[in-house]
């Protein structure tokens, strides 16, 4: 169903988007939308400074955009397939529920994908319970995943995150998970791993340790250096070989796990094959290695309601604040703000390896799409 679902929504805005890259049209709304609904975290990564924003400008939290804001930005945004709600910590937003089934009223996605740091089980368990029981009465079908935040074993889980016990709370946030799909089959429940420097050497023990957890997907993604983190200053992203190397061991997993999935799943996987190779690609030869579709095919919306094309370049090349636009997001989206930096991503002015963004380039590019049904087809 999702698989279909995904499909249905590229190739129609296909041509459309293509024109839109050279700057002939318009483009669509956006088939990714990612919104950091609050800053507010409570771990300390050692990857990720955002929760420093709050301590240092506690007035800023009050900034935040609010409910009826949120209500218009997303009715006049029209359909978006991936809804990703993330933060800083979203579930510690008291109206989360409220936002993501604005979300499922107005953007009507098929798929939502909430990241947590997984440090707080029992609130994890019961905003999900809320959300898939009023999506269930609404009618709304999106599938919704959570996926906790997944860095180390043990200690050094606690030491990455920053938070005595994450380890801990972690495994026991998953399992609550776990449990409550039993009761809501359309919750997916993952694990994410972000991979820098202070876990490379141990991404093969944590991986088979997460295939004993028996969930429904796993991620991982290289640690960037991005605006919205803080972390510019930090040096956390691997090189490129000793990320080629850890990629072997993920690229081996992902052909071994084939023959036993099936639809959204497997074609999924397909994907991973073809995003580890780019990644790589692109750490070593340092640029675009396929066009990129950013703030065409994806957008960023900030706590703040600032928009970017991504949460890489976030405020070094915001395309505005819908707070100019009377939250009007086509009103923000069509600007000329957005169409010079739409053609700066054209010249090739950044490269980076973040994987929605990645996923959606593969998808409007042919030769990686033909490698991606070449894996699906000779597994």
């Amino acid at each position: 169903m999702y698989l279909i679902g995904a499909f249905k929504e590229v190739l129609p805005k296909f041509v459309n988007n293509k024109l839109a890259y050279i700057n002939l049209l318009k483009p669509s709304s956006p088939f990714n939308l990612t919104y950091s609904v609050t800053n507010i975290c409570q771990s300390r990564c050692r990857t990720c400074f955002i929760w420093k924003i709050y301590r240092n400008n506690p007035e800023l939290r009050g900034e935040e955009l609010k409910l009826p804001e949120i209500e218009k930005m997303f009715r006049t945004m029209g359909h978006v397939y991936f809804f990703n709600a993330s933060g800083g910590e979203p579930f510690l937003r008291h109206d989360f529920k409220d936002i993501v089934l604005l979300a499922c009223r107005y953007l009507k996605p098929g798929l939502i994908h909430i990241p947590t740091n997984g440090i707080s089980p029992k609130l994890v368990e019961d905003q999900t319970r809320g959300m898939l029981k009023e999506m269930r009465e609404k009618g709304y079908s999106a599938k919704l995943t959570i996926k906790p935040s997944f860095d180390g074993l043990y200690g050094e889980q606690d030491r990455i995150r920053g938070v005595k016990n994450n380890f801990k709370l972690v495994l026991e946030t998953t399992e609550r998970l776990k449990r409550l799909k039993q009761e809501y089959p359309n919750l997916g429940v993952g694990l994410g791993t972000v991979v820098s420097n202070h876990n490379i050497r141990d991404l093969e023990e944590i991986g088979e340790f997460v295939k004993g957890l028996n969930v429904d997907s796993y991620i991982n993604e290289i640690a960037e250096l991005r605006s919205e983190m803080f972390n510019q200053n930090e040096d956390i992203t691997p090189d490129q070989e000793s990320y080629a190397r850890a990629m072997d061991y993920f690229r081996a997993r992902v052909k071994g796990d084939l023959d036993r999935l099936k639809g959204f799943g497997r074609l999924t996987q397909c994907f991973k094959l073809v995003y580890y190779d780019l990644v790589v690609r692109t750490m070593r030869e340092k640029r675009q290695v396929i066009p990129c579709y950013g703030g065409i095919s994806n957008v960023h919306v900030s706590a703040y309601g600032d928009l970017w094309p991504c949460c890489i370049l976030g405020e070094d090349r915001s395309m505005g604040n819908l707070k100019e636009f009377d939250f009007d997001f086509k009103a923000a989206w069509h600007s000329r703000r957005a169409m010079e930096v739409r053609k700066s991503i054209r010249a090739g002015k950044c490269h980076c390896t973040l994987e929605n963004q990645t996923f959606s380039n593969i998808l409007y590019h042919p030769p990686s799409m033909m490698k991606v049904f070449h894996n699906l087809l000779s597994a």
